[in-house]
């Protein structure tokens, strides 16, 4: 008698589940982009009654937001805007070459055990909830960046007055980001074969110019998505810009200016809105601008990868 289940027809059990558990994958691939589809026609449905009434020159240009004038209600986006693009470069210029060297050591330059001791490190810094990263940036990051910048005033640099800005906000989206970084650069590296490494090493290469002549261009793919993963975190975190960023509505001048970011003014704002009011409906709009400056990201970075595949194949 047969090991194998089978029906009165003679057909083994798992070949008749074999249609319904690949219809099971179908639906879970075909979810995500019906997930995805959903939350915009969520958000966009909320959103549409400011399409009828609202000075869309003004939301983008004008650095007035007062969504709770009785008088003169402002609903200008500008400086949130600015204050969300200098907290992403700022994180994007810290988090990139830390967490890419990183990378690096733990995939060509540190022992096994070292590399053990330090991933599980690395995986208890992505695990920190955000809200925790915005205690240490104030009650932590902020007092030191005070007592630095005025020590170095005297040297010409910009000395902060409160320690919540635009510098706080970059450096604790960097710790947040360099984890993913690290985490996903490192495969993509340990992805490349162990034979392009003896090549390098048979024709004299350094360990040094193995790494930016040899992986650097063979990984480049998985270091690229690595450095957006990490860009993502940066524009999409809340808890964290809002404490530490200074939740300043202003045009900054310096890296020691406190700004709001758009995440943080929706986090802040609307649980204390009237639902379907105007201040709702603007705040709605602020999340379809964050949906299309992501999808923006994501096109250029397609880009990007496509056309590194291009000169790769060519």
């Amino acid at each position: 008698m047969s090991t194998s289940r089978r029906s009165q027809t003679g057909v083994p059990f798992i070949d008749r589940l074999e249609p319904i558990i690949e219809w099971a994958i179908r639906i879970c691939g075909w979810s995500a982009i019906l997930f995805v589809i959903a939350i915009f026609v969520f958000v966009f449905k909320e959103a549409l009654p400011v399409f009828s009434w609202l000075d869309f020159g003004e939301f983008f240009t004008s650095e007035k937001w007062r969504p709770n004038s009785e008088t003169n209600p402002s609903y200008g986006i500008f400086a949130l805007l600015i204050g969300t693009l200098c907290v992403t470069i700022g994180s994007t210029v810290l988090a990139v070459p830390l967490g890419l060297g990183a990378a690096v050591y733990l995939s060509e330059f540190c022992s096994s055990r070292t590399r053990e001791v330090l991933k599980v490190i690395i995986e208890l810094l992505a695990a920190i909830p955000s809200i925790v990263w915005g205690f240490i940036g104030v009650v932590v990051l902020g007092p030191i960046i005070v007592d630095t910048s005025a020590a170095w005033s005297s040297f010409g640099f910009p000395r902060a007055f409160i320690g919540v800005n635009i510098l706080n906000g970059s450096i604790i989206l960097a710790l947040m980001a360099v984890p993913v970084i690290v985490s996903v650069g490192e495969d993509a590296l340990k992805a490349v074969p162990d034979s392009f490494r003896e090549a390098a090493v048979s024709l004299g290469a350094s360990r040094w110019e193995i790494v930016y002549k040899v992986l650097f261009p063979a990984a480049r793919n998985g270091l690229l998505a690595a450095v957006l993963l990490g860009i993502g975190r940066a524009i999409g975190e809340t808890m964290a810009v809002l404490l530490c960023t200074g939740h300043s509505v202003r045009i900054p001048k310096t890296v020691v200016d406190p700004v709001r970011t758009m995440t943080a003014t929706i986090a802040a704002e609307l649980g204390e809105t009237v639902a379907g009011g105007r201040h709702w409906q603007v705040l709605f709009l602020i999340g379809i601008v964050l949906f299309i400056l992501t999808f923006i990201v994501n096109f250029v970075a397609d880009i990007v990868v496509k056309g590194v595949r291009g000169q790769g194949n060519g």
